[in-house]
Parts: C-alpha cells; structure tokens; sequence
C-alpha cells in the first residue's frame, strides 16, 4: 500500500489535469451537443479523479505518509491543501453550468451558451489549470525539506 497509495494520488492528479485541459479544448461559444455530452463525461472524470486525489492524499496525510504532525508543521502544505480546496471550489461552476446543458439537451431545448458565459467558465477552467500546476511545486518542495 506504501506504493500504490502514491501511484494512485499522481494517477489521480495527471487524470485530473488532463481532464481540465480537455474541458478546456472542448469549451467554445458554438459548441454542439455532442461536444456537451463529451465535456459531461470529462467533467464526470474530473470529479472522480478529485475524489481520487482527495482520498489518496488523505490516506498519504494520516495513513501512509510522513505522519499528521510533519504535514501539520510545514507551512507550504497548508498553501498546498488551500490551493487544492479552491481548485474544488471553483470547479463547481463549470460543472453547474455543463449539467445545465446537459439538462436542456435531454428535453429537446437548445442549451443556454452565451460568449460571456463561456469566457467566464474558460477563466475558471484556467485558473483551476494555473493552480493545479502550482501544486506539484510545492509538494515537490515540500518533500526536499522546504516551507519548515
């Protein structure tokens, strides 16, 4: 378990990246309905590769890892944890909308899609990317004894 623990939370974390950038590259103003069943099932990944990465880094933090009290002492796991919790946070917005969408397809009615709207959920997308990306750099300095 000390070794599939990890492997299972980096998994996690590259499905979680690869599932944003595909949101990302799906995501347009003239979208079709089959592009929204598509960003409906990448962002159902997107949620389990959370989950994974949630439970994962919980059994890392309290279970397999370095112990609660290392974590809990090192001031860039707490920006790590924070940053994760927003990336969570923000993503809900694209998932309300995408399930919106996919709601107005299923009774025969054109999705509600706007520039606007689409521009907004883009910036959430990317600021979930940018922040996702952050995160391996501090766990990264985290594991080479930085942030004490």
């Amino acid at each position: 378990m000390y070794i599939l623990i990890p492997y299972l939370h980096f998994l996690g974390i590259m499905t979680l990246m690869g599932s944003l950038i595909s949101e990302h590259l799906i995501l347009k103003t003239s979208i079709s309905k089959d592009q929204i069943k598509s960003l409906a099932t990448i962002d159902m990944i997107y949620g389990l590769s959370v989950i994974v990465v949630l439970a994962t880094g919980l059994l890392r933090w309290f279970v397999y890892g370095k112990g609660y009290d290392f974590y809990m002492s090192i001031h860039l796991f707490h920006i790590k944890l924070t940053l994760f919790i927003i990336i969570v946070v923000l993503s809900i917005f694209p998932t309300i909308k995408i399930l919106k969408w996919g709601k107005q397809i299923k009774r025969g009615e054109e999705p509600d899609i706007n520039e606007k709207g689409v521009k907004k959920l883009l910036m959430y997308i990317r600021i979930e990317l940018l922040l996702a990306a952050i995160i391996p750099l501090l766990a990264v300095m985290i594991a080479m004894g930085s942030g004490n």
